[in-house]
């Protein structure tokens, strides 16, 4: 494929996960612990990382946060969310896609929730909140789990909040990964020849 051909094929990938995301978000989410959970975020996350890698896929995150941001129905969190979600996944899959079952190869969908959790949400409430406290808000009562020294239990309710979000959009994703497979093999083939260095 010339080199043409093949920018204009990632940049077309990102722009129909995007789309897809925002849209999906907009309608397929959930509240929890006060705060809006969009699984089809994380979906969109692990969809994105493995047809882009780790490069190309963080662009999907940032579109989608930011516009939903935009619109009124994300927050800042929305970045620490879902770009170490994405990378995890992409990084992953250059392992897994070498299985030879479909069942084996799409497990680096579950890399989501590790990054999303883990570390973005880690960094989200031991950083971002503690140093720009008008942009990632976090509840009173977690800052004061904080200062008084009770730090995993502030992280663990923290945690769960995202893996609320993160879980069911990777597990959904990993569904719908292993269908592709089967009924869109050429989706997957004409991607990994095209990747490069991503």
């Amino acid at each position: 494929m010339t080199e043409r051909l093949v920018l204009s094929k990632k940049v077309s990938y990102v722009v129909a996960i995007s789309a897809l995301t925002l849209i999906a978000s907009l309608y397929i989410w959930f509240p929890f612990l006060g705060t809006r959970a969009a699984p089809m975020q994380h979906f969109g996350n692990v969809i994105a990382g493995v047809l882009l890698g780790p490069l190309w896929g963080v662009l999907v995150p940032m579109i989608v946060g930011t516009l939903r941001i935009a619109i009124g129905v994300g927050t800042f969190f929305a970045y620490p969310g879902g770009i170490p979600g994405v990378i995890m996944v992409g990084l992953l899959y250059r392992v897994t896609k070498r299985f030879r079952s479909a069942n084996a190869r799409y497990l680096c969908a579950f890399a989501e929730p590790v990054g999303t959790v883990f570390i973005g949400g880690t960094l989200s409430l031991l950083i971002l909140a503690n140093f720009v406290p008008s942009l990632f808000s976090v509840s009173p009562q977690l800052m004061d789990m904080m200062r008084r020294g009770e730090l995993l239990t502030a992280l663990a309710l923290f945690w769960s909040g995202w893996a609320a979000s993160s879980v069911p959009g990777a597990a959904l994703a990993y569904l719908v990964l292993m269908m592709l497979s089967r009924v869109l093999p050429d989706l997957f083939k004409g991607v990994e020849t095209t990747r490069g260095p991503s």
